[in-house]
């Protein structure tokens, strides 16, 4: 089987945010990045609360015992209302703790200033003051893709800011299972841009516009966050002389030429944002910072492969080198919004599938393998947006194929043809030993995988061959419950699945859909495995599966084309 999948974390957990130093050596998904000082925001439709400044530092009380799983500082109260429960994250200028504000019953984020003693007395000065802009900039928007800020609550002359707290993960933590495919890029950005929108009616420049600082929050809500180096019109810039804040491979020519930055800036991020939402990387990312700013004024960016029509020009354009020849904020409102909702396909003819939970049911010989170094090699340039890119129709149907896929028809020893998208491929070598029953596609990340295969009931020779598709499926399903499995599935937690009868072209035959985890132990991903068996009246064995990630944005999408792949599966005798 595969070894790739979806991330292990729900998308109903908090997640902190962090802002990155000019000189990150590399992208760190969130929570937990060192270089990070971490908003914490929650999914929350109404009106920002009114902002209460505590007037006054309020001395810690005692909280309540802690137990010995307690965080070190849990129970301790902030201006004397606001218990710290527990850790969120943590960066390099702060600390983000889930807190119940004891005077009207809620639970918050409350982000704790946390900065190195080392520093000079000015940095410390500046990182304080920061934190407070922060909370300043974000307090003075009233839109739902800005987080609430409901307090500054000053402890020791050191500003701790009290948030709404949101469910969610980041738009950069997304991006590292898969990209998204362009209607929800452009969904993502278009909230983006509100929020900047809001920002610079307001006289305010984000100024760190980048998928770690988007949150990807319950019920769709998007929210940008970390507004610490915002600039807001008419304060003293903070930067000291001769350096920038911000993440290079998202900053502005203009920015790193030193010139005055305006409203083009932060939207020339989010035309970065928006590439790496659908290509998995930032264009101008190289190995160093000197590289990344030289890239970001001298290179041009290869086109997005896998965003087209608005959604191609809106990431062009915005990405122009010279600030008035990108679109302003009301264009390119117009080219996501077509990309978001783009026109309904006319209808076309469906021939319904039988359902089940999907093919799976894992073999030996057969199983498909991509270890660990292989999907650390594949990391997140190719993705998935391109598998989307594939799914141009609802369901799956037999006949007419949709756009972009290819029926491929196997050698005759196979005795079948398959339907997949025409940008998947085939392994450039069989292993030893292949005998032309067998094939295996993939699409160019390797996210996916497709493999077909034939047992001639006339090879048999130890008179063990499985007389029908429902004893073919659980001979392979109690092989897989006894352990004998490939490499990749993990043992715990155990696969789950089991074989259902169903039917191919009105004959019977049966599925399986098993869910596993991967084996590698330091990003282990959760997989689905969908096969399809049938049984043809000569007694040959068929079968057809596809492996995809389990959990995470691409899930629907791997599933479809699974659907589409069954439905136009064709199967001979010969």
């Amino acid at each position: 089987m595969s070894s790739n999948g979806g991330p292990r974390n729900g998308s109903d957990e908090p997640t902190s945010f962090d802002l990155q130093p000019p000189n990150p050596p590399v992208a760190v998904p969130h929570p937990g990045n060192p270089y990070a000082a971490p908003t914490q925001v929650v999914p929350h439709q109404s009106s920002p609360s009114p902002q209460s400044v505590s007037p006054s530092p309020s001395a810690p009380r005692p909280g309540p015992a802690k137990s010995p799983t307690q965080d070190p500082g849990a129970g301790r109260l902030i201006a004397g209302r606001y218990r710290l429960t527990a850790k969120l994250g943590h960066g390099g200028m702060g600390t983000v703790w889930r807190a119940k504000d004891e005077t009207v019953d809620r639970e918050v984020a409350v982000k704790e200033p946390r900065v190195p003693d080392h520093l000079p007395e000015r940095e410390r000065d500046n990182a304080f003051e920061r934190m407070r802009r922060e909370a300043r900039a974000a307090a003075r928007l009233d839109h739902p893709a800005v987080v609430n800020v409901h307090d500054v609550a000053v402890v020791d002359d050191q500003p701790w800011i009290v948030m709404e707290l949101v469910r969610g993960r980041t738009l950069g933590d997304a991006l590292q299972e898969g990209t998204l495919d362009a209607r929800e890029a452009a969904r993502v950005g278009l909230e983006v841009l509100g929020a900047l929108e809001a920002a610079h009616a307001a006289g305010i420049l984000h100024r760190d516009v980048k998928p770690d600082n988007v949150l990807l929050g319950r019920h769709d809500r998007v929210v940008l966050t970390d507004f610490g180096i915002a600039q807001i019109e008419g304060e003293t810039n903070l930067t000291d002389t001769g350096g920038f804040v911000g993440s290079p491979e998202y900053i502005a020519p203009e920015r790193v030429l030193g010139r005055r930055p305006g409203p083009a800036s932060d939207l020339w991020s989010l035309g970065v944002l928006l590439y790496a939402a659908t290509e998995g990387v930032s264009p101008f990312r190289r190995s160093n910072t000197p590289a990344t700013l030289q890239s970001v004024l001298n290179a041009a960016p290869a086109p997005p492969a896998s965003a087209r029509g608005p959604l191609a020009e809106v990431i062009t354009g915005l990405l122009d080198k010279d600030p008035a020849r990108r679109p302003d904020a009301a264009r390119v409102r117009t080219l996501l919004d077509a990309a978001a909702n783009p026109p309904a396909p006319a209808p076309t003819q469906v021939v319904r599938v039988a359902e089940g939970h999907g093919p799976s049911g894992p073999g030996s010989r057969w199983s498909v393998r991509l270890g660990r170094n292989a999907w650390i090699t594949l990391g997140v340039v190719v993705v998935a947006a391109a598998v989307a890119s594939y799914l141009v129709v609802a369901a799956p149907f037999a006949g007419p194929l949709p756009e972009g896929w290819k029926q491929h028809e196997l050698p005759d020893k196979a005795g079948m043809s398959v339907a997949v998208p025409a940008d998947f491929v085939k392994p450039k070598e069989h292993a030893d030993g292949w005998d032309g029953t067998n094939e295996t596609f993939t699409d160019p990340s390797g996210m996916v995988v497709v493999h077909v295969d034939r047992d001639i009931k006339a090879d048999d020779e130890d008179g063990d061959f499985p007389a029908t598709a429902s004893a073919h499926a659980w001979s392979d399903w109690d092989r897989l419950k006894d352990g004998d499995y490939s490499q990749d599935i993990a043992d715990a937690p155990a696969p789950k699945g089991e074989p259902v009868e169903t039917e191919y072209k009105g004959d019977k035959a049966a599925e399986n859909t098993i869910e596993y985890t991967t084996t590698d132990s330091q990003n282990p991903r959760d997989r689905e495995y969908h096969v399809l068996y049938y049984t043809a009246e000569n007694g040959d064995n068929y079968r057809v599966s596809i492996d995809y990630p389990g959990s995470g944005y691409f899930v629907d999408e791997g599933r479809e084309i699974a659907r589409t792949v069954v439905a136009n599966w064709e199967v001979g005798n010969s």
